[in-house]
This record gives structure tokens, sequence and C-alpha cells, in this order.
């Protein structure tokens, strides 16, 4: 399986030394990384609370899933990997056996296999892919029947909400009025249309016109936002006294949830009164970590 993925070769981990700085790995401990991708967060975590340190590491993506395994093969005896998402991280701890962890970790972005090697499941509109987007399989909605059911004000609200995008209705209207002769089933097809639908003078600068669009389909295909505040709201039950919660996010939508969880709950402290951005050294090594936000709270002792 090598070959097919060779998981250090194509991840970069974001803000790894700040998460480790906040998250003190130590043996003896148990940590969970709630968002496990190609593994390299939690490679860190093991070696540091190493010789008896644990992971319990959460991943919904089954080929990320099988890669991380193999790529974290030699610490499998203090791995536990769980095929859900981290808004089951109650059902996940009892099926590992554990009730408190010291430690809590999620990084919310799509990984560089998702981006660079999706299997053709139209994560990225750089290549033509099928319109699918579910990070699990097994979610029987994909961006496709999203854009083949919903009304055209409930395409609006899934642009404008979830991706912030102030084109959201003449982009609803013109999938609307494409679906009615033909079926949208690629990547191509839709960056079409949404290039279409905007006028050249609204087409941002910096960004794909195309970008927010797929981030608010990908976002409403997987309940990203809604498993989000999930783990939020639950997180703290479950962490010992003294416990970190480190969360990276990518957009200031979602950025704007961990702040106002973390500030209402009062079982955490805020460690983070502003959020932890990436060195300028790690963006020119990784030009995506640019938009990374590490917000860090700490279970009340």
């Amino acid at each position: 399986m090598t070959d097919v993925c060779p998981a250090e070769q194509i991840h970069c981990s974001v803000l790894l030394e700040e998460c480790m700085h906040f998250l003190k790995p130590e043996a003896g401990r148990v940590y969970v990384d709630g968002t496990l991708g190609l593994g390299g967060h939690s490679a860190e975590i093991l070696s540091r609370s190493a010789p008896d340190g644990r992971v319990v590491a959460f991943e919904w993506d089954d080929k990320a899933l099988r890669c991380s395994a193999e790529r974290l093969l030699e610490f499998s005896d203090r791995l536990t990997i769980i095929r859900r998402n981290f808004a089951q991280l109650s059902i996940g701890l009892e099926e590992a056996g554990v009730k408190g962890i010291d430690g809590l970790l999620i990084d919310i972005g799509l990984s560089s296999l998702q981006l660079d090697k999706g299997g053709d499941r139209g994560f990225s509109f750089q290549r033509d892919e099928t319109l699918d987007m579910r990070m699990d399989s097994r979610n029987p909605t994909s961006a496709q029947e999203i854009l083949a059911t919903c009304s055209e004000k409930e395409l609006a609200d899934i642009f404008y909400y979830y991706g912030e995008e102030i084109q959201a209705r003449p982009i609803a209207s013109a999938i609307v009025n494409y679906r009615e002769k033909e079926s949208i089933s690629s990547t191509k097809q839709l960056v079409s249309i949404i290039a279409k639908a905007v006028p050249k003078r609204f087409h941002p600068k910096k960004i794909h016109v195309a970008t927010k669009a797929f981030q608010a389909l990908r976002i409403a295909v997987n309940t990203e936002l809604e498993n989000l505040a999930k783990i939020l709201d639950d997180a703290a039950l479950f962490l010992n006294p003294g416990a970190r919660f480190c969360v990276i996010s990518f957009h200031s939508l979602e950025d704007r949830i961990v702040k106002r969880k973390f500030k209402n709950n009062e079982m955490l402290e805020v460690l983070t009164g502003k959020p932890v951005i990436p060195s300028s050294a790690e963006i020119a090594m990784n030009v995506r970590s640019r938009s990374a936000r590490l917000r860090v709270a700490e279970k009340r002792i």
C-alpha cells in the first residue's frame, strides 16, 4: 500500500509544534486525535508520550484511515483507530474502553490526500471529478444529490451561510436552471455554472470564483458545522482536569463557532485570547497552512 499512499510525502501537519506546546504529551496519558487524517499529529503525540502514552484516533475517511494505519504501524500497540466522526466522541471512547482523556486535538481542514488524491470525490475544483464530496462513503447524501434535490432557496442558504458567498442567489438560480436541462455530476460542470452565474466584476482576485461555493457544498454534505458544534459541547465532559482541547480551523465561520463555544463553556478556561497562526516559515513550506487558526481551552480543575 505504501506506493499508493505515501502519507509523509503528501501531507504536512499544520501548526504541529504549537499543538504540541499546548497539549504537552506525557508518558502514561491518554490523548484523542479527533481528526487522524494522515497521522501527522498522532505520530508526534505518540512519539512524545513514549513509552506508554496512548492515542485514540477518530477518522471517517476510509482511505485516510488505511494510509495512517500503515504510517503509524510502529505505534500500533498504543494507538486505537476508530472509524467515526469526532462528533461521536462518547461512543468511540466507550468502544475504546476509555472514560477520561488528557488532551484532545481536532484539525477541521481538508487533508492533502483529499485535495490532491481525492479518489474522484470532487473535493477540489482543480480537476474534473465526480461531484461526491463525502468524507465517509457510508454517508447516503452526496453533493450530486444536494444539487439535484434542494430548492433554489435551500441552495442559496447553503452557499450563503456555509460559504459566506455573497453571490449565493445567482449561483443557486443558475444551478436550478441548468439542472432542468441536464444533471450536474462533475466538478467541471459546477465550476462552469458558478463562473457564468457570477458577473466578472464580482470575481474575487485572491481566490477562485468557485472556492466558497465548493466549501459550502462540502460542509453541507458532511454536516461539518453540526459535528463541530457537538464536539465543542461534549468534549469537556470527557476531559480530565487540566486537560487541553486544541482546535485548528481554516475558515472564519468555523473559528467563530469555536471562539463562542469555548467562551460560553463554564467547564473550560480559554488559553488563547487570539487564535494562534502559522509562522511565516511554516507558510513558506506549506502555503495551505496560511489560513489555519488554533484555539485552545483547558478543563478547569
